[in-house]
């Protein structure tokens, strides 16, 4: 079975399954869930419990005796199996799945990991723990996402934020839950419980925003300019390399302007999306992208990225952040200016 997070408590609260697999990118809602799982197995009895890491020494064998045996002095345990980034080979995968064939009576087993590639998810092991157990995948949590969860939290902490207080916490710290969670546990020691303003959150918590160069792609596709401009200031801030930006924003324009062809020809835009094989997810992005530019516009803007892309790689002078950032907003806006380097260009 697979469920959210936010379905676990309510999962756990009806009683244990013999295996858990909490799995995802977003380590604070990873760590939370294992934490309530590791809190109901108490409350049930499990009081022993035991933490193995999968790195390259481990010996999967242990899962066979673990469902073999009985503990010292018959105490149930949970077991807590710790993937990191690795993935169970093949002994790995038959343990776990002859584990999963027989489960240990009195045992719960907990296995950990970050994000699990579909592939991964398709494989026989993984498909072998869902059935015998549960499954938790926790999923980013994107920017519309983000206030709910804040103004939840904080309430929870009884803090009565006003909406302005929300908005600005959840830029600055985007992408980052875990600097979220901080933050609000700093406003609650220093302001105490009561009304949270957008003063309050202004003096007291840091930009901790996170971002990468997918959100860029889908800051500009979306036409969010001022975003846009905060997360090209924000990668390259942290050291992103520029090639990499350059590359993104490219395929995306040279994605677009094979739609856009699509779409003049067929006047049909569900059916260019569908075509393309584009995301349920990112369809609202693609349909507002695809209104504000035309064949043209789309072909201007991969001239301007084959542009861009030589000035990354040094083979033409200027600045690359600035043609990045120019680049980026004139995907964003309906009327894309031209930058100082089109400008040198055409002259």
């Amino acid at each position: 079975m697979k469920i959210r997070p936010d379905q676990l408590l309510q999962h756990l609260k009806k009683g244990l399954a013999p295996i858990y697999v909490v799995f995802g990118d977003e380590p604070l809602l990873v760590n939370e869930s294992c934490d309530l799982i590791r809190a109901q197995a108490r409350q049930q009895g499990f009081d022993g419990r035991e933490v193995h890491h999968a790195d390259a020494g481990f010996d999967w064998s242990t899962l066979h005796e673990i469902a073999a045996t009985m503990s010292l002095f018959a105490d149930r345990r949970l077991i807590e199996l710790r993937l990191n980034d690795s993935k169970p080979k093949d002994v790995g995968a038959k343990m776990l799945m002859a584990y999963a064939e027989r489960p240990s009576e009195e045992n719960v087993l907990l296995l950990v990991a970050g994000k699990l590639e579909s592939a991964t998810q398709r494989s026989r092991w993984f498909k072998a723990l869902l059935a015998a157990g549960v499954v938790v995948q926790v999923w980013p949590m994107d920017l519309r996402q983000l206030p709910r969860w804040i103004n939840q939290r904080m309430r929870a902490l009884q803090l009565m934020p006003t909406a302005e207080a929300v908005e600005i916490l959840a830029q600055r710290v985007e992408g980052n839950l875990l600097a979220c969670s901080q933050e609000i546990e700093k406003l609650r020691l220093l302001n105490g419980p009561g009304k949270v303003d957008a003063t309050e959150v202004l003096a007291c918590v840091a930009d901790n925003a996170r971002f990468n160069v997918y959100d860029l792609a889908d800051s500009a596709l979306g036409g969010d300019v001022a975003r846009t401009l905060r997360i090209v200031e924000g990668l390259r801030t942290e050291g992103v390399a520029s090639v990499l930006v350059s590359w993104a924003l490219a395929r995306e324009i040279r994605s677009l302007a094979g739609m856009a062809r699509d779409y003049r020809d067929k006047q049909n835009i569900d059916a260019v999306l569908a075509s393309h094989r584009v995301w349920d997810k990112r369809k609202p992005l693609l349909r507002k992208a695809l209104q504000r530019h035309d064949v043209a516009g789309w072909q201007r803007l991969l001239q301007g990225a084959a542009q861009v892309d030589r000035v990354v790689k040094g083979a033409q002078a200027g600045n690359a952040w600035e043609e990045l950032l120019q680049l980026s907003v004139n995907i964003a806006q309906k009327q894309p200016a031209v930058s100082a380097l089109c400008q040198s260009a055409q002259g």
